[in-house]
Order: C-alpha cells, then sequence, then structure tokens
C-alpha cells in the first residue's frame, strides 16, 4: 500500500483514515466517506483500484471533473479512462476493448452512461469496485440533488459481491442516511475525516452596496495579483455584470453559467484550468469539475443557500494544503431573495432551515470556523485565529438611540418600508418614491443622516439577527417591529450593537505580485526563495503547454515550495520531494534539478 502511494502519488505516508478506508474496501466492505475537498478523498478509492484485479469503476456526476481525474491520473503513469459523450465513437470503442481486456485500473462514466452500459460492458470486464463519487447528489436533501444517481442503487443487486465506496465532501445526517439507504450498502462503516481547513482565511463584509462592493472587490484582487480565484454569484445576469466590470479594470476574467453554450462553458473552464485567465466569475454550476489545486481565494459576490454550498465552494481554493483566502459578501437584499427561493420551493421547511444556518454564520461575532465546525457535527473548544472574528474580536456600544431612529421611522410609515426605504429615510435621501409618499415630512426624516448608509445597513442586519424586527416575506419585505423591538422603541430597554470595523487595507500599487501564500505542510519549512519560485512556476507552465495539460497536474503549488526550499540537485534528492512519485521524478526531473542548478550558480 505505502509502495503504491510513493511510486504513484509521491507521498510517503496516509493522512488520517486513508489507510483505514483502503483496507475496509480491500475487505469487500462497503462504506461511506466525508472528507473535505482537498482532504484526499480520491486515494481512497483510486489505491486499492491500484491493489487490487480488475477495472475500478468511478461513478462521476461531471464530464469536467472525470476529464481533470483521468488526466492527474494518465500523468502518475496510471492506465485510466473516461466513457462519456466527449468522445468520438473509436474512442469509446478502444477504451470498452481496454476495460474488457483488463488493461485499464480505473474507468470514469457518469451515473446516466453506467445504466446504459450495466447490462452489456459492464457484464464482460472484472470489476474491482464501484466509486461513487459526489455521493451528495443521490440524496433530494444534498444540495445538488441529480435524480440519475438516485438509480445507483442496483449496482448492489447486479453485483452483490463488489465493494461499493461512496464519497462526498459535504453531507449533514438527513443526507448521509438517504445515500446509505439509496445505494443499498450492506452494513457500511461511516469514515467522517475532520472538516477542518485551517488554511483558508474567513472573513465575511456585510452590507456593502453594489459601488462598495466591486470597489472592495477589485482592491480584493489586485493584492491577489497572478493568483487564480473563482467569484461565485447568485444569478447568470450578475457573473457577466461583474466580470465586465473586472475586464474594465485590466483583469483578465471568464464567465460560466448554466446559460451559456457548452463551447462557451468549456473554453472558459479550459482558460481558468490552463492559467490562461485569472478570474472566473460563475453560478454555481462550476466547480465540482475543479481539481485545480492552486486556487489560492474564492469569494462570494451574494450569500450562498446553505452551508453545505458554502463550504464545498471555498474548499476549491487552497486544495495544496497551502493558505488561501475566501470573502463572502453579505447583505440584507440578499437574504430577502434567498428566503423568497426557499420559500417557493418544494422543501421549504428544510430549505429555510439551511438558509437560516448560513444567515447565523454570517451574522456572528464568533468564531466562524467553529461554526462551520459544529455544523457538521465536529466540535472545536479552541478559536482558530484564522477568520475575521478571531482577527478582530467585535467590541459593542449602547445602540439604543441608533435602534430607536429606525423603528421610529417603521412605525411612522405603518410599518409599511423595506431596509432601502427605511434608511433613505433615516439618510433624509429625497429619492422620487420617498417624496411621492410624503415620507419627507416624517419627524425621523433625516434623523441619522450623522450615519453613512452602508453603516446603517449593517445596523439594520444587526437588528434583525437581535430579533427587534423582522421581514414580512408574504407584504413586499417590509419591515415589522416585534415584541422585543417594542420594548427598545419606548425606552423599557437598553440594547448594544457591535462597532463596526472598516479595516481595509489600500491596495498598494508598487506591490507588482501578491506574496507568495504560506506553506503549512511542513512544521518547520525553510526560508524558501521567492525568486526561484517564480522561475518554477515559469518552467512548470511551460512543460504543461507542451503536453496540452493544466500547469497543476505537471506538479502543485505546494511542490513548487518545497523545490523553491529545499532546492535538490540530484535525481534522487528529487525524488524524495513530497508529492514527486516515480514517473513524474524520471519525466520532469532533469529539467527541474537543470533550473535549479543554474539558479544556484548564477546568484
Amino acid at each position: 500500500m505505502e509502495h503504491i502511494l510513493k511510486k504513484y502519488f509521491g507521498y510517503d505516508t496516509f493522512r488520517p483514515l486513508q489507510k483505514d478506508i483502503i483496507n475496509h474496501v480491500n475487505d469487500n466492505k462497503d462504506c461511506l466517506v466525508l472528507m473535505p475537498t482537498g482532504g484526499g478523498k480520491s486515494i481512497c478509492y483510486q489505491v486499492p483500484a491500484l491493489m487490487r484485479e480488475g477495472t475500478a469503476i468511478v461513478v462521476s456526476p461531471l464530464i469536467s471533473l472525470m476529464k481533470d481525474q483521468v488526466e492527474s491520473l494518465r500523468a502518475n503513469g496510471i492506465a485510466t479512462a473516461a466513457l462519456n459523450s466527449n468522445n468520438d465513437e473509436n474512442e469509446n470503442i478502444e477504451i470498452r476493448r481496454a476495460c474488457i481486456s483488463g488493461k485499464l485500473k480505473l474507468l470514469y462514466i457518469s451515473p446516466e452512461r453506467l445504466l446504459l452500459e450495466i447490462d452489456y460492458l459492464l457484464q464482460d470486464m472484472q470489476i474491482s469496485l464501484f466509486a461513487i463519487d459526489e455521493a451528495h447528489c443521490i440524496s433530494q436533501w444534498g444540495h445538488d440533488f441529480r435524480p440519475e444517481y438516485t438509480q445507483m442503487g442496483v449496482l448492489h443487486q447486479r453485483f452483490p459481491h463488489i465493494p461499493i465506496v461512496a464519497l462526498t465532501a459535504t453531507a449533514d445526517k438527513i443526507t448521509r442516511q438517504d445515500i446509505i439507504r439509496q445505494l443499498h450498502l450492506k452494513d457500511p462503516k461511516l469514515f467522517i475525516s475532520s472538516f477542518d481547513r485551517p488554511n483558508l482565511n474567513l472573513t465575511v463584509k456585510r452590507g456593502y452596496q453594489q459601488r462598495e462592493k466591486h470597489s472592495e472587490l477589485v482592491r480584493f484582487i489586485r493584492n491577489h495579483a497572478d493568483e487564480s480565484g473563482i467569484i461565485y454569484c447568485m444569478s447568470r445576469s450578475k457573473t457577466e455584470s461583474v466580470a465586465k466590470m473586472l475586464e474594465k479594470q485590466g483583469i483578465s476574467t471568464a464567465v460560466y453559467h448554466a446559460g451559456l453554450p457548452a463551447q462557451v462553458r468549456d473554453q472558459a473552464q479550459s482558460d481558468f484550468i490552463n492559467d490562461r485567465v485569472q478570474v472566473v466569475c460563475a453560478t454555481i454550476a462550476f466547480g465540482m469539475g475543479i481539481n485545480k489545486s492552486n486556487v489560492r481565494w474564492v469569494v462570494h459576490y451574494n450569500l450562498p443557500k446553505s452551508i453545505e454550498s458554502f463550504y464545498q465552494e471555498i474548499g476549491r481554493a487552497g486544495r495544496d494544503g497551502m493558505s488561501a483566502d475566501t470573502l463572502l459578501f453579505y447583505s440584507l437584499g440578499d437574504l430577502i431573495l434567498l428566503t423568497k427561493f426557499a420559500t417557493d420551493s418544494n422543501q421549504q421547511s428544510v430549505n429555510l432551515e439551511k438558509l437560516q444556518r448560513i444567515q447565523q454564520y454570517a451574522e456572528a461575532d464568533i468564531c466562524r470556523r467553529r461554526i462551520l465546525l459544529n455544523y457538521f457535527g465536529e466540535q472545536n473548544e479552541k478559536d482558530c485565529g484564522n477568520c475575521d472574528v478571531c482577527r478582530n474580536p467585535p467590541e459593542r456600544f449602547d445602540g439604543t438611540v441608533i435602534i430607536q431612529k429606525a423603528l421610529s421611522a417603521i412605525i411612522r410609515t405603518n410599518q409599511q418600508i423595506g431596509s432601502n426605504m427605511l434608511i433613505d429615510i433615516l439618510r433624509g435621501s429625497f429619492s422620487a418614491d420617498l417624496v411621492e409618499k410624503g415620507y419627507d415630512k416624517l419627524k425621523t426624516f433625516g434623523a441619522g443622516r450623522d450615519i453613512p448608509g452602508r453603516d446603517w445597513q449593517d445596523y439594520v442586519l444587526q437588528m434583525l439577527q437581535l430579533g427587534y424586527i423582522e421581514i414580512a416575506y408574504n407584504e413586499n419585505n417590509h419591515l415589522k417591529i416585534t415584541e422585543s423591538g417594542t420594548h427598545i422603541l419606548f425606552g423599557r430597554k437598553t440594547a448594544e450593537l457591535v462597532i463596526i470595523k472598516r479595516i481595509e487595507q489600500p491596495y498598494d500599487k508598487k506591490k507588482k505580485k501578491a506574496a507568495p501564500a504560506k506553506p503549512l505542510f511542513v512544521a518547520e519549512m525553510p526560508n524558501e526563495d521567492g525568486d526561484l519560485f517564480e522561475e518554477l512556476k515559469a518552467l512548470r507552465k511551460q512543460l504543461a503547454s507542451h503536453e496540452a495539460i493544466p500547469p497543476y497536474i505537471v506538479f502543485s503549488d505546494k511542490v513548487l515550495h518545497q523545490l523553491a526550499a529545499i532546492q535538490p540537485v540530484t535525481i534522487d534528492q528529487f525524488g524524495e520531494i513530497s508529492g514527486v512519485g516515480e514517473i513524474k521524478k524520471n519525466k520532469y526531473g532533469k529539467d527541474f534539478i537543470s533550473l535549479i542548478k543554474q539558479f544556484k550558480t548564477g546568484r
């Protein structure tokens, strides 16, 4: 087992649970594996596939994900193929022949294609195991429900003695139970890895209007110059408008959403994976097929609909275990729109509950990582130190007067206004709609003009969180004062608000490149040479371009950082680097060693 791990994947040791899972599968037993994105799920079925007789069938939901996995495995010298509609018929015939003759160790296939082949190809080949990747797609309670997956239960009926390993990065208890039931797993063992991703820096920014959001987004990306990132937006139109704005700022950006032709989507994904564009603006349709290990940041332009979706999407950053930034913009408008979607859905109560949990995360004034881990049933006794709340603990002040001004404006309009109109009244803005309704004559008109509009947005969110107001979603999202709110309004109680801190480092135009991500994978990493790292990165891109594969498939950023620190000058030393397997050592060793030697002698 260890020999295969080192030979093909370049690692000396397994991560927690990987060895136990592999042994369990090799004992012909079923299991459900929960590991965070970048946690090493693939190793759990790829290693037993190499150890066992026959071909492992890997059920995967997306052609892009199959392509990525196949390229990575082939680069490691493993006979792998994907049977799908992107291949021409001759290619699929060759793949079938290879399966029947036992030449392939892994075959990737979609659930739809598997159901077509179950009475034909699958009967004629020796199958070593079934791996159901992205298994949350099976469950109607999962966040990417896919009906075709529910028919995967037929596998155990047709192949009762072949083990099934189901794998996912995010599944709450109800989804886990549903996966086990739908797949008819026999006495499955549940393996749950730690969901903690300490390398991800978590930040939430609340109450930003569009112009402020754009300004902050550009500043954020400028501070990540030359580093790949993803921006998730709620709607297709928003992905396009944000991308247009970034392009005007000189930031190379692609757009990805389900409304675009397949060819355009494929080109956007290819450009991003191959580092031809820095940023992709996308809906949630993008990302499941992205194994790109050098994504250094993820931004949520809008509030996601659940913690599962959020955690899977931020997990696409820092897959190499190195530091990465995540940024979530949160506004009342997002909350109102998502509540409407959840209310109108077929699973209203479940979706509203999931929305409430992501809302609590966004509004939290305690360690955000602890909230995420707690959601997945993992307790953490200590604050993480790598989220905005830990770095800048909230301070409170007596906000009674501020809250009373807002509540007074709501009551004087007979509770017939939404949050934007409320802020216009408090700020004394003469909008046409406001004047038409006579709100400029109210006693509270302009009572809060000393407070910036963005701060008012935040205070209204806090009032909602504290339970002083609620939103009547069935009455055009009008704000209503609760019983707790009346106690504040009439001075029977006082209330505290959190002081809003706007700690925003301006972009330094002199700073041309982002500081390299911190290597978090070795306890005491020697100081690496940043210039050598950049040269190694350029060599990687050149080799990848020559082979027409994404740069991260040659080597991850993590490997390059080790090379820049350790600076091996022999093939054997090169092979000792974590992540350098036997095939890649022989294939790329001379090129990288030659560069390192030139660099050392040239200094």
